[in-house]
């Protein structure tokens, strides 16, 4: 267990790096700063020259790799954070210096238990990416197959161990000073992306979560996921299909190609909407390094650590919120946030509704250049306080890939409306999935497997209260205190003395008075 002043020793070094970047200021101007946080910041920032613009990312990038992904983390929580600090967030390079091939090397050879010439014919030593958690290399099978080789870096496991417990120890005291710092739930917050990280730190796993995509995804036309070389694959090394094409953020190129950019943007949009809405599983980290476009159009996702997740209840809401927004219904939206318990009861339905249209309508009908989901969610955030909303963390991930698709989408198309693009598929899903053919379709569904499943509960309780049999009825049994449970109890001792040594008294005032011999 580590020491409590370790773990403030590295928050005063980390605090003193956030500090060279300007970036503690805030927290000590802030009104909802805890008082306890705001003296460990200025005893952190003691002495530093401070800049007068922050610079959140750069500040993470030079504190290490555990950072780095907790910045991308914080870039979702706007109203944790900031709307300027989430802004910069957002700029964060997920890069390091790459770690030497033999290194590199020894990592793959030790992970497999045998040499790397048995598994690859050539593996260039010089990376074609490198970043916090892994690097990657391109290879050529023994069989002639172009593949990415992405390994872990050499101790990275250690290093974000240690950092996250870090990370949780202060969460849980900054939420244990109540207030502001309760209601946005900092240690589940962290919990989640311990989560999410030790998902990234485990490559069979992120394999998995390709495969699954893949599954998923796979009638959506112009969407393709690499596929899984399973047998150049374990915990610290994944080998994945080499993606020959342009990377979406290249737009000269895609032109220069003959791609139509608008077509292109609005497949992602709705390839976004497919995963979120109707799997419920999707690519949570769509920024522009992970997404290329192939000769024939097809949109092609590569890195698949942060993957997120929303079961279908959840899904039903957000479809609902969606296309609440996009009609103008902010009373059902308000209704739906009742529902799911996102906001108390004690609060007003009405009152909500209208806070949410003050939200959504100067949305309605604007293409992205002027207004932006991003802003939208910047707005919703801003009501949160007012209305005793709970973060949910398990909608964090969502909004963060809202946010980087519109980015893409409005770089490919600046005229592009999300709203318009999403409307259709969000009201055709709502149909298919809420409409009365739905809903019966689901309590047949629900009412056939309670049916079957009332057997076993009978079984069950059979179980616990089984027939007496031709036994007869035994007789109660005397409570007999047992040794071992005696010598649990409490020493009586000094009272077994004071009664002796009152009886001895008493035996000898009564031979003093003469009355025993």
């Amino acid at each position: 267990m580590t020491r409590p002043r370790t773990h403030l020793w590295r928050l005063l070094k980390w605090g003193r790096t956030l500090a060279r970047h300007g970036a503690l200021r805030p927290i000590e101007q802030a009104p909802q700063t805890p008082a306890p946080v705001k003296r460990v910041a200025r005893l952190a920032r003691f002495g530093a020259i401070q800049p007068s613009e922050p610079n959140y990312a750069r500040a993470f990038e030079d504190i290490g790799p555990a950072a780095i992904k907790l910045g991308q983390s914080l870039a979702t929580r706007p109203d944790l954070v900031g709307e300027a600090a989430a802004r910069n967030l957002l700029s964060l390079q997920d890069s390091l210096p790459p770690v030497p091939f033999a290194a590199i090397r020894r990592e793959i050879e030790a992970s497999f238990g045998q040499p790397i010439d048995t598994l690859y014919a050539h593996i260039d030593p010089e990376p074609v990416g490198s970043a916090s958690i892994a690097q990657v290399h391109r290879a050529t099978t023994i069989e002639g197959r172009d593949v990415a080789v992405k390994v872990l870096r050499p101790g990275i496991r250690d290093r974000f161990a240690r950092d996250i417990e870090t990370y949780e120890w202060a969460a849980a005291h900054v939420e244990a000073l109540g207030g502001e710092a309760a209601r946005l739930r900092p240690a589940l917050t962290i919990a989640n992306f311990k989560r999410w990280t030790l998902r990234e730190l485990d490559l069979r796993r992120e394999a998995a979560s390709a495969s699954e995509l893949a599954e998923s995804m796979k009638g959506y036309e112009g969407y393709c996921v690499p596929g899984i070389d399973w047998d150049r694959t374990n915990g610290r090394v994944m080998t994945i299909e080499w993606i020959d094409g342009i990377k979406i953020s290249d737009t000269e190129a895609l032109k220069a190609a003959g791609h139509d950019l608008p077509e292109l943007a609005r497949r992602l949009v709705l390839a976004f909407l497919t995963q979120a809405i109707a799997a419920g599983y999707f690519h949570a980290d769509m920024h522009q390094g992970n997404l290329f476009v192939q000769a024939d159009g097809t949109i092609v996702a590569i890195d698949f650590g942060i993957m997120g997740r929303i079961d279908r209840r959840a899904r039903a809401w957000l479809a609902e919120i969606l296309y609440g927004l996009t009609t103008g219904n902010y009373r059902r939206v308000a209704e739906i946030h009742f529902e799911a318990q996102y906001v108390p009861s004690h609060h007003s339905v009405e009152e909500f509704a209208t806070a949410l249209r003050a939200v959504g309508e100067p949305m309605r009908g604007k293409p992205v250049s002027e207004l932006s989901v991003g802003q939208m969610l910047d707005g919703l955030f801003a009501i949160t306080r007012d209305f005793d909303m709970q973060t949910q963390p398990h909608l964090l991930l969502l909004q963060k890939t809202m946010v980087m698709v519109e980015g893409i989408a409005t770089q490919l198309d600046p005229e592009i409306n999300m709203w318009d693009v999403s409307a259709p598929y969000v009201r055709g899903w709502i149909r298919d999935e809420l409409g009365p053919e739905a809903a019966l379709a689901d309590r047949l569904r629900e009412d056939t497997e309670t049916l079957l499943r009332i057997p076993a509960l009978i079984r069950r309780l059979e179980e616990q209260y089984p027939p007496k049999g031709g036994a007869p009825e035994p007789p109660p049994l005397p409570e007999v205190e047992l040794v071992w449970e005696r010598s649990r109890e409490p020493r009586r001792w000094p009272g077994y003395l004071l009664a002796g040594a009152a009886g001895i008294a008493v035996a000898w005032l009564a031979a003093a008075q003469g009355w025993i011999g």
